[in-house]
């Protein structure tokens, strides 16, 4: 493999442990007390009184609860145990051609709908919660009868996901959602350079619903969303927006797809990924719009809470707010920077940590700091601090037979491969 992990101080190393372990709390002690599934959001004081559980972060979950395994901070047995509990709430959860919804009642497993007309199924949202099911399939691979169960129906849930009907009508590419309310009447293409790189991979691998490779390349990679090309503070951005987005995108689908050596004929990943974070760091670092705070120890843009709701932060959309996620998740990418930036944080620590670790954002310039934590930030920080460590999950999904199959059908390279 490329970019090997540069050694840790011993304190570096104890601080990633603090970290990693704190912010897991949210997924285990945190999670819905009856689904044992991924709250949306917490808070820093007292559970919500809602039941409103977040599929993709529920996927993180799952992740996060791999890493805990490793760590030691849970028995596998509690592990499979807790699985088995979040597995009966999916299995009961309507799922609209074999996806799953972006939110669910965690009592009931009823479709929550996220806006008037998204009430059905969720391609992106369900990728991320079966990146995570086909890691743990992978990780809790023991020949005893209830690791055998754990895997049998993380199966059964995969094999029934219709990746093809999503194309709509056999079009040449893949569409974010369908309700059975309100038809395609969402009209979200997947296309252009996002999270729903990962949708591609596992639609093409999949044994019985699986895309073409022309869906990927015509539909996903294509477009002027998609190609960058572009310099920004002298740093060149092969795909996507104008200085990268946020942050998210460079993390949310590669928790599971190990973007080191990772080619195909559009771009090489890690190039983009890294890219992608230096031009975000670099832009925190020179704080054109003068935020109180910004630097090398503190930087990172991605979406998030924010003191006017939630924003997608980026340097194109810069309001002076910081999320943690951002820079901790990017460990892969830039570890020097996101060690300076943890460093930071924890001596910040009694404004912006809490049980379940680092609050979702902070302004210094509005003296504002977010009492609420959130799944798929929360969830990143565990897993891609692991995969800096130890490569874990991106082992674990790299390894997983159908994932191989998608990049192979759609023309990727990776030594995995």
């Amino acid at each position: 493999m490329s970019t090997p992990s540069p050694p840790l101080a011993e304190i570096d190393d104890l601080s990633l442990d603090l970290v990693q372990r704190q912010t897991f709390g949210f997924f285990w002690e945190g999670a819905h007390p009856i689904s044992g599934l991924a709250r949306d959001r917490q808070k820093t004081t007292g559970d919500p009184d809602n039941d409103l559980i977040a599929i993709g972060g529920s996927g993180f979950g799952v992740m996060a609860i791999i890493v805990a395994v490793e760590r030691g901070w849970v028995s596998r047995a509690d592990a499979v145990n807790r699985l088995g509990t979040m597995l009966s709430c999916l299995e009961r959860t309507p799922r609209y051609h074999g996806m799953f919804p972006h939110f669910i009642n965690g009592r009931t497993g009823e479709t929550i709908r996220f806006s008037r007309r998204d009430d059905g199924g969720d391609v992106v949202e369900s990728a991320l919660l079966f990146q995570g099911l086909l890691c743990a399939r992978q990780y809790f691979d023991k020949n005893i009868a209830s690791e055998r169960d754990l895997r049998t129906r993380m199966n059964h849930l995969w094999l029934e996901a219709e990746w093809n009907w999503y194309r709509r009508d056999g079009g040449n590419q893949l569409y974010w959602h369908w309700s059975p309310n309100h038809g395609w009447a969402m009209n979200s293409r997947i296309c252009g350079w996002n999270e729903g790189l990962l949708a591609y991979v596992l639609a093409a691998g999949a044994p019985d619903y699986g895309i073409d490779a022309d869906v990927y390349h015509d539909g996903f990679a294509s477009g002027p969303a998609f190609r960058n090309g572009r310099s920004y503070h002298g740093i060149e951005l092969p795909l996507g927006m104008n200085y990268g987005g946020p942050l998210f995108i460079a993390h949310y689908a590669f928790c599971g797809l190990d973007p080191r050596g990772l080619t195909d004929r559009h771009a090489e990943y890690w190039q983009q990924n890294v890219s992608h974070t230096r031009i975000n760091y670099e832009h925190c670092v020179r704080n054109p719009h003068g935020h109180t705070g910004y630097g090398p120890d503190c930087w990172g843009l991605t979406s998030s809470h924010g003191p006017k709701g939630y924003v997608a932060h980026a340097p194109d959309k810069d309001i002076g707010v910081i999320t943690p996620s951002a820079a901790l998740s990017s460990f892969p990418y830039a570890p020097n920077e996101a060690m300076r930036a943890l460093r930071y944080f924890l001596a910040k620590r009694h404004r912006i940590w809490g049980r379940f670790g680092f609050v979702d954002a902070f302004s210094e310039s509005r003296n504002w700091y977010a009492r609420t934590y959130l799944a798929i930030n929360q969830g990143p920080i565990v897993i891609m601090i692991e995969n800096f460590r130890s490569g874990l999950l991106w082992s674990l999904f790299m390894s997983a037979p159908e994932v191989r199959a998608g990049l192979s059908k759609l023309g990727f390279t990776s030594p995995h491969l």
